[in-house]
């Protein structure tokens, strides 16, 4: 498998192994033709953001065994979807992100400049 970049050209770097994230369940936001929601930005998720996902149908709290979705709390690290987080970013609710694990196909729609207010390493 030929190595991921994250969106300031680096190699894509680890979001998290507990809980374990990621499209493929590897700790890392990659993603690929199969990934509807671009799983790729690498959060630090707040209480309002995870609130915001809730309201809009993505409950990121709850617990999914059956998916390995261990429901997430305030503080951890998840790669949540690029427009979730965009729409997010819109309502004044965003997370802060990880750029160095946030895969550079996020840039296809969120501005780069948007993530880096939001960033935090």
């Amino acid at each position: 498998m030929l190595p991921s970049f994250n969106v300031l050209g680096g190699e894509l770097q680890t979001c998290s192994s507990d809980p374990l994230t990621g499209w493929y369940r590897d700790g890392c936001c990659n993603t690929d033709r199969n990934d509807p929601g671009l799983h790729t930005v690498c959060c630090l998720v707040s209480q309002e953001f995870l609130e915001f996902a809730r309201s809009e149908g993505n409950d990121l709290i709850t617990p999914v065994p059956e998916h390995r979705f261990p429901g997430l709390s305030p503080g951890d690290r998840w790669c949540v979807c690029a427009q979730t987080w965009q729409d997010a970013a819109n309502k004044g609710v965003a997370c802060h992100v990880i750029l160095s694990a946030t895969h550079e196909e996020t840039l296809q729609i969120v501005p780069l400049d948007l993530l880096k207010g939001y960033a935090v390493e």
